[in-house]
């Protein structure tokens, strides 16, 4: 998804998303997950993918040259797992967040 310049990546050079990789992950999903917290399921994600992969890299290009994360992408979901024991003891679950 990165791509190094003269061999090696400069440390004080941000690193460039190539379209190609974002195509590549949007065309491989695990179709058996649900949606994430954007509400749009993996199927979808790869039906689309040539048309997502140009401005999600852009998006991701200009996120990383800012320095800044969208606030969108701040928010978390978190979810309770039941571990064992009694379930209606709140000790007996862990939480787990998906952002």
């Amino acid at each position: 998804m990165l791509e190094a310049r003269d061999g090696e990546q400069d440390k004080d050079k941000p690193p460039i998303i190539q379209d190609e990789a974002v195509n590549d992950l949007l065309c491989h999903p695990d179709t058996y997950k649900s949606m994430g917290p954007h509400g749009i399921h993996p199927i979808v994600l790869r039906e689309l993918a040539e048309e997502l992969a140009q401005p999600c890299s852009i998006t991701s290009q200009l996120s990383w040259l800012a320095e800044d994360v969208p606030e969108h992408r701040r928010i978390a979901s978190v979810t309770f797992i039941y571990k064992k024991g009694q379930k209606e003891d709140p000790r007996n679950y862990r939480p787990v967040r998906l952002t």
